[in-house]
């Protein structure tokens, strides 16, 4: 069956850069086409009581393939991507291969093709992300891409990330950061404080995030290169990346889900779903993210979606892999523990989940304003419903959820990608 020829968003509250106003939208061959009132197409979505906005966009999602399609696979992960209300994702390099390499670039995108969401990938700094040997970045950004990372290990060597930094430069793409200083890290597996003695198990200091940090950002000040760190989790690192703004440096920063929502204490029945890289923190680094969205030195919240098989979930605390997932719940857990804890408006964390880091991962297609002319890359999100989080995962194949019992808020109710509507009423579209 063809697609119908024009779609209406009908009574919605539109939310963009420009600024929010009430409207319905009309789309047209993957893009905008009109912005008014009281507009009808040959198919109405329903968007009564509900924001209208640029698709989101995860700069930070594991997406397994290839090499490890038992955990997840581009598909699935897309889909869930999809009712999480993205329209957008960026898949990270750490896979069996590593995407280091043109060739696997090229693989990965392939397979993406015939995904429910935009799926670009990063490509890895260093060959295997060993952090010994550049990766080829010019022949990876050539095939588009914008973004390179060792994501799982950060770059140890300081005069290979200096000459990182000063070849990304000339190639105008952004190296993103996994903060850890390996020799502080280590045979950790959760933060180090009080919970880690009580539990006995090994801890990870919060300078072991906060050293590199602090190096990256001294890099950059002598390269003049952009940087962006991953997945912050300290108030020290917070803090160090508001005085590098402040300093006009070329810094960005995202933060995850579980980094403002959940603390070491969650670890106390040694319950591997709460083991997490980096790890969860304290009461007082939560409350330091949450300000730091807040005031916007912290730009974007990224997922770092990173599903894993119940059996490798099963494991001990300190054998199990680390990771948590996070695509359908980004939103509700942001809706609950930022705009109802007082700290960010809603459309403060929609710009948080589309255009800013829209903008730090060069997707030009979205997160661009809901007007016409632009591409019809948008979520339709009801703030006002309400839901608890179950066990089941969604459409994730893995079952790593850290958030099962809690109440949250908010919504998505159509997912439009290219102007195809790939989730209607809250259902994932074949």
């Amino acid at each position: 069956m063809n697609p119908p020829r024009t779609i209406a968003l009908r009574g919605g509250r539109i939310v963009d850069a420009t600024g929010e106003r009430s409207g319905d939208v009309l789309l047209e061959d993957g893009e905008i086409v009109q912005v008014g009132p009281d507009l009808s197409g040959d198919e109405t979505l329903d968007a009564s009581g509900a924001i209208v906005a640029p698709g989101f966009v995860d700069l930070h999602a594991h997406l397994r393939q290839p090499g490890k399609e038992e955990a997840e696979t581009i598909e699935s992960g897309s889909r869930a991507a999809a009712l999480g209300g993205y329209t957008a994702v960026l898949a990270m390099p750490n896979t069996t291969p590593p995407i280091d390499t043109a060739a696997v670039v090229r693989e990965v995108l392939e397979l993406g093709r015939g995904s429910l969401v935009d799926v670009h990938t990063s490509g890895a700094i260093t060959v295997g992300r060993a952090g010994e040997q550049l990766a080829p970045m010019a022949e990876m950004a050539s095939l588009g891409v914008r973004v390179f990372t060792d994501d799982g290990t950060g770059v140890q060597d300081d005069r290979l990330m200096r000459r990182a930094l000063e070849y990304a430069s000339g190639l105008g793409v952004t190296l993103a950061q996994h903060c850890e200083v390996t020799s502080l890290s280590e045979g950790t597996c959760m933060h180090e404080g009080y919970w880690s003695s009580k539990l006995g198990l090994p801890g990870q200091p919060a300078e072991a995030e906060e050293l590199m940090v602090m190096r990256d950002i001294a890099l950059a000040r002598m390269t003049g290169a952009r940087i962006h760190f991953q997945h912050l989790s300290t108030a020290g690192s917070v803090a160090m990346v508001q005085g590098a703004r402040s300093a006009g440096l070329q810094v960005t920063s995202e933060a995850a889900p579980h980094h403002f929502t959940l603390t070491d204490e969650c670890c106390a029945d040694y319950d591997p779903t709460f083991k997490v890289h980096p790890p969860l923190r304290t009461t007082e680094d939560v409350a330091a993210i949450c300000s730091g969205l807040a005031e916007g030195w912290i730009d974007a919240i990224a997922t770092d979606h990173a599903p894993h098989t119940p059996e490798s979930k099963e494991l001990p605390f300190d054998q199990a892999p680390p990771g948590m997932l996070g695509l359908e719940y980004a939103l509700a857990l942001a809706f609950t523990e930022l705009v109802d804890g007082g700290h960010m408006s809603e459309t403060e964390v929609i710009a948080a989940m589309s255009w800013k880091p829209a903008a730090i991962g060069g997707f030009e297609s979205h997160g661009r304003p809901v007007s016409e002319g632009e591409p019809a890359n948008l979520v339709v999100v009801d703030p006002s419903q309400r839901w608890r989080i179950d066990a089941g995962g969604g459409a994730s194949r893995s079952r790593n959820v850290p958030y099962v019992g809690r109440e949250v808020r908010g919504k998505v109710r159509h997912t439009i990608v290219g102007g195809r509507p790939v989730v209607i009423n809250g259902e994932a579209q074949q």
